[in-house]
This record gives C-alpha cells, sequence and structure tokens, in this order.
C-alpha cells in the first residue's frame, strides 16, 4: 500500500491508540447511471480503478483526475482484524463524504448517512469478523439537483467565476477506531474564565465513572470525577492554572479522560465570546477581527490539504498579513485544521456550504438543518471558532425568494444549541433573525466606499447594500464581511482571470486602494471588524494576496502594518 497519505489522528479532540487509518489505496468505480446498488456493486470485491483516499476522485493526487460530473462512485477495500481488535465495539468513520453515503461490511448493509461536509460513524460490531473484511461504500452526489448543499463547486462543467473544481465521495479521512463495551461517545466544554473552572458534559455508553485529568504545559492543574446518570455524566474542573486562550496566543490544556477502560486524549481552550453593545468581546475584551476570506481549495487536493503542513501553512500566511482568523467560507473544514487554528490562537467563523440548496423549497429544511447541526455538535469545544454561520449570500433560486422560515429556524436551532456564540444568519444578504449584522461590500474606488459608511461612522443610519429585502438592526455587532476582492493576476493577461471590479495596474496602485478600503473599515467606531477577500487565488480567481500555489504576490509587512494598526473600537 505505501505510505498512507494523512495519517495523522483525523479528530485531535477524540483521540484514542487504539485506531486504524484506512487511507490509501481503494478499488473505485464510477457509476455514471447510478445504477451500481441494482447491479449490486457491494458484493464485488474488486473494483475495475484505484484510487487513493481520502483525495476526491476530481483530484490529481487521487490518481483518478476526472473532472466531469459524477452521480455516483463506488469504493471497496479489505481490512484484516484480530480476534482482540473485536473484543469490544468496532467503529468505522468517516471524515466527510459527498454527498449521501450508504456503507456495506461484507455484503450486508451497515448504514447511511447524508451531507457532504460533516463527519459519520457507523458502528459495524455485528457484522465484522475476525480475519478479511470487505468494506463497500457507496457516493452519491447530484450537485444541481437543488436539494443539497455544494458550496463552491461549479454547477456548471467547467469552474467558472467564483465556483470551482467539484468534490465527488471521500474527501477526508477514514478510519477504524477500537473500543471498549463500555466507552465515551461524545464530550461539550463549557469554561468558565471568572471561576477558573471548566464542566464537561459526557454522553457515554455503559456503566462506571468518568474521570478528567487537566494538563498545562505537561503540569497537572484538575482533577475530578463523577458517575454516570442516564447516560451522561457531569463534572467540574477547578483549575489551579489559569491560562486564556485569546487571538495570537492559542493557550490550550490537554485532558486526558478516562472511563472504565476507555482512554481518551483531548484539549480544551479558556475563552469566551460576549456581545455587548457593538461589541464582540473575547474574554471582555474588544478585539477588533481582522479576518480573511478562506475558501479551502487545494489545487492538488481540491477540498483535501494534501499533508497537515499544508494546513498550518494557511494559518501561518494569514498571520503573516497581519490578519488574526478567517471567514472559513462556504465549507466546513476538517477538524484538524481546526486544531491548528486552536494551536495557534487563530479565530475562525464555521460556516456551512449553502450554495446549491434551494432556500425556496418546501423541503430545504429537511435537506438543510440535519448536516448542519452535525457540523455546530462536532465542532463546539474548538475555542478558535468565535461564531455560526449557516447561510451565505441566499440569493433568489429560479426567481423564487428564500423562505424566512428556514433561516429563523436554522438560526434557532443554532443558538438552542450552542449558547455560547454569536450566530450570523445568513452572511451579507438576506438577514432575518441575527445576533450580528453584516454586509457584502466589493465597491474598488476607496472614496466611495468610505462614503457608504461615514454616517454610520458618525452615529447615523447603516448604508445597506439590500435596503428592499432587509433592515439593519440597530445596537449589535456590525462588520463588512466580504470587501475588497482586488483583482492581481501575477501571470500576465489571462481572459479566465476573474476578480471584482477593475484590477489596478500596478502594485503601487493595489496596495493604496488596499489601505483606503481597510482604513476606512479600522476608523470606523462602529464596526468591529472586517473581513478581505481573499487570502489565495482559486483557480481562475485571481484576487487572493498569495496565489493559489500559496506564493506571495507582495512583500506580506506591507500588510501587516495595514491591517496590524489599532482599530477604533478596540481596547
Amino acid at each position: 500500500m505505501g505510505t498512507i497519505p494523512r495519517p495523522e489522528h483525523p479528530q485531535p479532540q477524540m483521540e484514542r491508540e487504539s485506531w486504524m487509518n484506512l487511507n490509501g489505496e481503494w478499488d473505485f468505480a464510477f457509476d455514471f447511471g447510478n445504477s451500481g446498488i441494482d447491479r449490486k456493486f457491494y458484493d464485488r470485491t474488486e473494483l475495475d480503478q484505484k484510487i487513493t483516499v481520502p483525495f476526491c476522485p476530481e483530484s490529481d493526487l487521487s490518481g483518478i483526475g476526472h473532472k466531469d460530473f459524477m452521480r455516483a462512485v463506488w469504493y471497496h477495500r479489505s481490512v484484516t482484524l484480530t480476534g482482540e481488535q473485536l473484543k469490544g465495539r468496532v467503529l468505522l468513520h468517516f471524515g466527510a463524504v459527498d454527498y449521501e453515503c450508504r456503507l456495506w461490511v461484507n455484503g450486508r448493509e451497515a448504514g447511511s448517512h447524508k451531507g457532504g461536509y460533516t463527519s459519520f460513524v457507523f458502528d459495524i460490531t455485528e457484522l465484522a469478523r475476525e480475519g478479511e473484511n470487505h468494506l463497500s461504500v457507496y457516493a452519491g452526489d447530484e450537485t444541481r439537483s437543488g436539494r443539497q448543499p455544494k458550496g463552491k463547486q461549479s454547477g456548471l462543467y467547467y469552474s467558472h467565476g467564483c465556483d470551482y473544481t467539484r468534490t465527488t465521495g471521500i474527501w477526508q479521512s477514514v478510519w477504524l477506531e477500537f473500543v471498549p463495551l463500555c466507552h465515551i461517545e461524545k464530550v461539550q466544554y463549557y469554561p468558565n474564565i471568572a471561576q477558573k473552572t471548566l464542566t464537561i458534559k459526557a454522553q457515554v455508553r455503559g456503566r462506571g465513572e468518568l474521570t478528567a485529568r487537566a494538563f498545562y504545559e505537561g503540569r497537572e492543574c484538575a482533577c475530578a470525577s463523577a458517575g454516570v446518570s442516564a447516560g451522561v455524566a457531569m463534572l467540574v474542573l477547578s483549575l489551579s492554572e489559569l491560562h486564556l486562550w485569546e487571538a495570537g496566543a492559542g493557550r490550550i490544556y490537554d485532558l486526558a479522560l478516562t472511563f472504565g477502560e476507555d482512554r481518551v486524549k483531548s484539549y480544551f481552550g479558556m475563552r469566551e465570546i460576549d456581545i455587548e453593545g457593538e461589541k464582540v468581546l473575547i474574554n471582555g475584551k474588544s478585539v477588533f477581527q481582522r479576518l480573511v476570506l478562506d475558501q479551502g481549495f487545494y489545487p492538488d487536493g481540491i477540498y483535501t490539504a494534501p499533508c497537515e503542513e499544508a494546513l498550518i501553512r494557511d494559518i501561518e500566511l494569514s498571520m503573516a498579513a497581519g490578519f488574526n482568523g478567517a471567514r472559513l467560507h462556504e465549507k466546513v473544514f476538517e477538524p484538524r485544521f481546526l486544531y491548528h487554528c486552536d494551536k495557534l490562537g487563530y479565530l475562525v467563523w464555521g460556516e456551512q456550504a449553502n450554495w446549491g440548496l434551494d432556500p425556496s423549497a418546501p423541503d430545504a429544511l429537511k435537506n438543510f438543518l440535519p448536516e448542519w447541526m452535525e457540523a455546530v455538535e462536532r465542532d463546539f469545544n474548538h475555542p478558535a471558532i468565535v461564531g455560526w454561520c449557516p447561510f451565505n449570500e441566499t440569493w433568489d433560486y429560479d426567481g423564487r425568494k428564500q423562505d424566512d422560515d428556514l433561516l429563523e429556524i436554522v438560526y434557532r436551532m443554532t443558538k438552542l444549541y450552542d449558547t455560547t456564540r454569536p450566530c450570523i444568519d445568513t452572511s451579507g444578504n438576506f438577514h432575518v433573525r441575527t445576533d450580528i449584522y453584516d454586509l457584502h461590500d466589493y465597491e474598488q474606488e476607496p472614496e466611495a466606499f468610505a462614503s457608504h459608511y461615514q454616517s454610520f461612522a458618525d452615529g447615523g443610519e447603516l448604508r445597506d447594500t439590500h435596503p428592499h429585502r432587509q433592515t439593519p438592526v440597530k445596537g449589535v455587532p456590525v462588520f463588512i464581511s466580504e470587501y475588497g476582492g482586488i483583482k492581481w493576476d501575477v501571470e500576465g493577461a489571462n481572459e479566465q482571470s476573474w476578480g471584482y471590479g477593475q484590477g489596478p495596474e500596478t502594485e503601487a496602485a493595489f496596495i493604496e486602494r488596499y489601505k483606503g478600503l481597510t482604513d476606512a473599515l479600522l476608523d470606523n467606531p462602529h464596526m468591529f471588524g472586517f473581513c478581505y477577500t481573499q487570502l489565495y487565488d482559486v483557480e481562475q480567481e485571481t484576487n487572493g494576496l498569495y496565489t493559489y500555489e500559496r506564493k506571495p504576490k507582495f512583500d506580506m509587512e506591507i500588510f501587516q502594518k495595514i491591517n496590524g494598526r489599532k482599530a477604533a473600537i478596540e481596547d
């Protein structure tokens, strides 16, 4: 099988020693007619092609590189299990499969999942056997159906504008996990800075006692135990040392969880988010959010980073340009990326890839909410996530306006599950119910851009880009969550090169425009942040500060100085 790609543990907040990485070579087959189930592909012990998991078949790293639409694809591989591994429960994890996944183990169906961006797990204990086991995976993907979120995946054959190469099937790691019969299923962490405590709520299977031990830089600073009631264990850790997680300083604690024979390695950060009038507070302080749009695309892996170092590098490149965080745009990013955001103190907004879903359809809620709640639940414990944004720019679909109830219900469900973070219902347009009011503005002339918000800066009304569809909420935090998008094609004239507006003719003109646009937001005493479009080019979209290959287009110290100066609203 050779070297296993992406060998690191995919879920650092629930890491056990007893796991098996299933990345690498799998059998693969196209199913253009979506007839493989009828033809019983799940009974086959080999398929006609090979693919490298976890890379999607559209990508070069997969070894397939097929760019056209694929209604369905199939995967197969065999796995040898020992009697020792079968003593407890055998769990098969998928980081993400786009879009509908069905699994067969030794010819018997084990379960299914809908949603192209969230993680899921099948308990295959009853289907697994000692020795060789056959895993067959079906992935159906109807990108143009209007019934599934697709994000920035192109609905046309070619990439165009700000839509890019598609992703079908498995695109995050696949792994087996061997757990005791009594084990921890999931945990939630609630930090309290004033009390110097961390409350842990754990859902467990079986009876026993949960013990948690916290460490900071190797020093034990808390230990507590609690029994189980109705499948839930709750305990409070009183920390002897308090180290705050904040922008630029990801001071995370290591956490060891024990439940019977189950041992889980985890971590947490002491960080609180609050809203005070127009300010978004981090640990009680007004911190200006200097965000950049990150699309999460890679030239060779499409949706999947080629290696863990590539995840870290994107954060470091952003920070080198003076940003302290990112909108993770139209995509639910993998937990390993969020782990490095946590470690580096990098602020991020969790967002779903809502584009492609018809927000006016009667069944839109059914096709959106379950997957979104899976994302919120999976990523709840990451201190780096400072807010949720389930929708982005809910444009009319075939001339039909969004169902406002859809946005309000999703907002309310998000807030019901997570009371610790703000939620933006739909970024840019069209707001229905939101904690934060944001706008998108791609005006390229700095003076005109500044004039849009001068009245607001002086204490007047906020100029809205869609006044016929939404009314600004007074007294809440406001920011321009997309601006700039300045086109700069370092490769020279390219007919397919795309950006917002007319690009500047010289580097000096680019920097002058960037500074003028950004200064207008930093100097506005009623803006709590900004988000510049974007960190790097993606395919034909050339408005990144870096190229698609992550090469800097300019001296990043210039942007670090522009972005890094104190904002008017900042403490």
